[in-house]
C-alpha cells in the first residue's frame, strides 16, 4: 500500500483555498500510484480555529468543504482532518475528527480523545472526548488512527485517564496514521522524534506522522512529518517550514521500502525540556520560525509592507533582518528617529544596517516635537526633576509617527520588544511596545545576539558594532539597559527558570541565585503583568511565550 502524507499551510477560516490545496494534494497522490493520502489535524478549516468553532456557519462551511473533497476520493483513499458534530445531547457538540473518505463517499469518521488543556491549547473548550476506539480497515490492513493525542500521551500521561492507542492495540493494529498539528519550539525538534519513536517501540507497528506547517497568527508550525517503521528506523522526516508531499510504500510484513531508510542521531525516549536557558539552541531553527511567522502574518492578512522603527541597537537590527527576509527588502520600511539624547553611532549604524539590506529608510529628528510635548507640560511639570515621565514621551512620540505612517500608506507596524524586556517591565506602553506583531517577543535578549550572529554567518548584515556596543534606549544621557536591569546573562537565566520551567523563588535560589536579586527579578515579571496583557500577538517560538500560553492574574498578591 503506498502512503501519501501531505505536509500543507493552510489559512483559517479560508475553506476554498484549504479545500483546492487539499484537492491538488489528492490528485497529485492518484497520479502517482497513491492508495490513501493523510493530511493534518483540522487542515479543512485550519488549526487552531478557537472560537469560529461556535458559529453553526462555520461548521457548514467545514462540512460543505468535505463534500466537495469526497468527490475526489476516487481510486485513492483520503484521511482529512475536520470537526464532526456529537450527535448525542450530553457534552460538547463537536469532535476534533479524522475522516475516512473513500469511492466518493464518508467511510468512517474517528474523534480524537485526548484534548489538549495545556499552554497554548484549550480543546476541551470546544471539542468533546471520544468515548469508543475502532481501526480503519482498508486494503487488508487494519490501520489505528490517532489525532495527536497518542505521538505525546504514550499511555502514561497523568492529564489523561484515556490512551486510545492502548484500547486500539488491543484490536492488533497493523500500523498507525496519527493527524497532526504540533507546533514549534526551539526544544522540540528531537524530542519529537523520540516521542514518536517511542511510540513504535511500544507498539511494535509503523507510524505516519503527519504534522502541519505555517503560522497562525502566534502559533509557529513547522511540520517535519515523520515515517517509522515497525523496527523503529527512520524512514523519512518531510521538509521543515516548508509544504512537503511524499509517498511511501507500506509493503506486505509491514516493514518500508528500505530505499527510504533515512539515517538519524540516536533519540532519547522522552521530552526533553533544557534545565537551563541555552541561547545557541536551535538558533537556525528560530530564524526560519520567525521568518516564517512574519510571512504568514502577513499574507493570510492580506498586507504585504511593513515599517519599524530603526534605532541602531541590536533589537530593531535583527527585527528589520528578518523582515527583510520575510518580506522582501523594499517591503520593509525603516525610520529612524533621534532624539535630543541619541549617539551619533545609532543613526549611523541604522544607516549602514538598511543600506547593507537594502531597504528604504527615512530620518525624521524628533527633537522639536519633544520640545514641545515637554514645553506643553512645563506649567505642570515645573521644579520637578527628569524622570521617566520625559523619556517616554520620546518612546511614545516614535510610536505615534509610525502609526502614523503605517495608517496613511496601509504597512504593519513590526514591534522589535525582546522577551527580557516584556518580562521586566522594561518598555513604553503606546510607545515602544505598539505594533500589530511582535517579532522577538519570545526571544531572550542573549537569543537575539546568536539570531544577529546567524543573520551574518556568511557577510556582515548587521554591523558589527550594534553586536558589540552596549545595549541602551538612550532615553537620557549615557543611558545603558544595565543601569535598570541585571546583566542579560543572569537576568535570561533567572527569567528562564520563572517563566519557561515555572519554578518558584525558592527552587531558583536553591540553583545559585543570589537572594535579593531573584526577589527583584520575580517582582518585576509580577507586577508588569498590566503591560503585556495589553500587548501585541507575539511570535512563539519556546514553550512558555507571553500571551496566549501564560494566563495569570494581573491584579495578584504573589511575589508582589
Amino acid at each position: 500500500m503506498k502512503i501519501f502524507l501531505a505536509q500543507q499551510n493552510y489559512h483559517i477560516g479560508n475553506f476554498e483555498a484549504n479545500t483546492q490545496k487539499i484537492i491538488t494534494a489528492i490528485q497529485q497522490a492518484k497520479h502517482s500510484g497513491g492508495d490513501m493520502i493523510v493530511f493534518s489535524e483540522l487542515c479543512v478549516c485550519g488549526y487552531p480555529p478557537r472560537d469560529f468553532l461556535y458559529f453553526n456557519d462555520f461548521i457548514n462551511k467545514c462540512n460543505q468543504a468535505i463534500n466537495t473533497i469526497k468527490q475526489h476520493a476516487d481510486g485513492i483513499a483520503v484521511l482529512i482532518g475536520a470537526p464532526s458534530v456529537n450527535p448525542l445531547p450530553r457534552g460538547k457538540d463537536l469532535y476534533n475528527s479524522a475522516w475516512f473518505l473513500a469511492d466518493k463517499e464518508v467511510a468512517q469518521v474517528f474523534h480524537k480523545t485526548c484534548l489538549p488543556t495545556y499552554d497554548v491549547f484549550d480543546e476541551d473548550r470546544y471539542f468533546e472526548p471520544a468515548s469508543q476506539w475502532e481501526l480503519l480497515l482498508y486494503k487488508g490492513k487494519k490501520i489505528a488512527v490517532t489525532i495527536c493525542e497518542d505521538i505525546w500521551n504514550l499511555g502514561n500521561n497523568p492529564l489523561y485517564t484515556v490512551c486510545p492507542m492502548d484500547k486500539l492495540t488491543l484490536q492488533n493494529p497493523d500500523l498507525m496514521i496519527n493527524l497532526s498539528a504540533s507546533p514549534f519550539d526551539y526544544t522540540h525538534d528531537k524530542d519529537r522524534e523520540a516521542i514518536v519513536k517511542a511510540n513504535v517501540q511500544r507498539y511494535n507497528i509503523p507510524v505516519f506522522y503527519c504534522n502541519t506547517i505555517g503560522s497562525q497568527t502566534e502559533i509557529v508550525f513547522d511540520g517535519a512529518s515523520l515515517v517509522f517503521d515497525k523496527n523503529a528506523n527512520l524512514c523519512a522526516r518531510l521538509k521543515s517550514f516548508e509544504e512537503d508531499l511524499q509517498g511511501f510504500t507500506l509493503l506486505d510484513d509491514g516493514s518500508i521500502d528500505s530505499s527510504i531508510l533515512i539515517p538519524h542521531d540516536q533519540l532519547p525516549g522522552q521530552e526533553l525540556t533544557p534545565l537551563q536557558l541555552d541561547e545557541k539552541l536551535n538558533i537556525p531553527l528560530i530564524y526560519e520560525a520567525l521568518v516564517l511567522g512574519i510571512k504568514d502574518y502577513f499574507s493570510k492578512m492580506g498586507f504585504s509592507k511593513a515599517i519599524l522603527g530603526s534605532s541602531g541597537g541590536i533589537d530593531s537590527a535583527v527585527v528589520l533582518a528578518l523582515a527583510c527576509e520575510a518580506l522582501g527588502s523594499s517591503n520593509v520600511t525603516a525610520v529612524l528617529m533621534p532624539s535630543p539624547f541619541s549617539t551619533g553611532h545609532s543613526v549611523s549604524d541604522a544607516e549602514r544596517l538598511s543600506k547593507n539590506l537594502q531597504n528604504p529608510y527615512h530620518v525624521i529628528p524628533i527633537r522639536e516635537i519633544y520640545n514641545s510635548i515637554t514645553g506643553t507640560l512645563e506649567p505642570l511639570f515645573a521644579g520637578l526633576p527628569f524622570n521617566v515621565a520625559e523619556e517616554n514621551i520620546q518612546s511614545r512620540t516614535r510610536g505615534n509617527l509610525l502609526m502614523a505612517i503605517a495608517n496613511k500608506f496601509g504597512y504593519i507596524l513590526l514591534n522589535t520588544s525582546n522577551k527580557s524586556e516584556l518580562a521586566t517591565g522594561y518598555g513604553t506602553l503606546y510607545g515602544d511596545m505598539a505594533g500589530g506583531l511582535a517579532v522577538l517577543g519570545d526571544c531572550y535578549k542573549l537569543q537575539i545576539y546568536e539570531l544577529a550572529k546567524y543573520i551574518n554567518r556568511k557577510n556582515e548584515v548587521i554591523p558589527n558594532h550594534i553586536l558589540i556596543k552596549p545595549p541602551s534606549a538612550e532615553l537620557r544621557p549615557g543611558q545603558k539597559d544595565s543601569d535598570s536591569l541585571p546583566d542579560y546573562s543572569i537576568l535570561d537565566k533567572i527569567l528562564y527558570q520563572y517563566i519557561e520551567l515555572s519554578k518558584g523563588p525558592d527552587e531558583i535560589k536553591a540553583l545559585g541565585f543570589e537572594a535579593t536579586l531573584v526577589d527583584r527579578i520575580l517582582k518585576l515579571v509580577n507586577v508588569n503583568e498590566y503591560k503585556r496583557n495589553q500587548f501585541c500577538p507575539i511570535i512563539r517560538i519556546s514553550h512558555k511565550s507571553f500571551g496566549i500560553g501564560r494566563r495569570v492574574p494581573i491584579v495578584a498578591k504573589y511575589l508582589s
